[in-house]
């Protein structure tokens, strides 16, 4: 099977490679490492994709009356409903998703290192990815706490 991002490992993905083996006793003890780190993307993604839903859970209650108090309000609410929305569709399609780590292969007359450093290089992959997602959430976020905010300041009275 071939590497399943479109990317070749770096020189610093090899170093790390080496490193890892070398901490993990070898192949298993570094699949393990890297195993834990999986955990922990997966892990803060499910936490990324909690809040976004209780975001969109809060906005179903309160969301038309605070984007009837007004144009700022109503539009940050709607920027920052998409943007979370938009989150969303990437932590379920990119941190979410499932590879295995038993899918990858050395390349041709790789050795261990070349395996690994495939696998780090995936992670660093899903790790900018994971990035991302979490920059879209804060900025909706933001826009939806800016609109609860005018709501506050000059909406109530409306």
């Amino acid at each position: 099977m071939s590497n399943p991002s479109n990317e070749s490992p770096l020189p610093i993905h090899q170093d790390e490679a080496r490193h890892l083996l070398a901490l993990g006793g070898g192949l298993p003890g570094a699949l393990n490492l890297l195993l834990q780190q999986f955990n922990v993307l997966q892990t803060r993604a499910q936490l990324l994709l909690t809040v976004a839903t209780l975001a969109l859970t809060i906005t179903g209650f309160s969301g038309p009356r605070v984007a009837a108090a007004g144009d700022f309000q109503r539009y940050a609410m709607a920027a920052g409903l998409a943007l979370v929305l938009a989150s969303m569709l990437f932590i379920i399609g990119g941190s979410l998703r499932i590879r295995w780590v038993t899918q990858f292969r050395a390349p041709a007359g790789g050795d261990d290192a070349a395996l690994v450093a495939r696998i780090v290089c995936y992670r660093e992959r899903k790790t900018r990815f994971f990035f991302a997602e979490l920059c879209l959430l804060l900025a909706g976020l933001t826009a939806y706490v800016a609109a609860l905010i005018g709501y506050f300041l000059f909406g109530m009275a409306a």
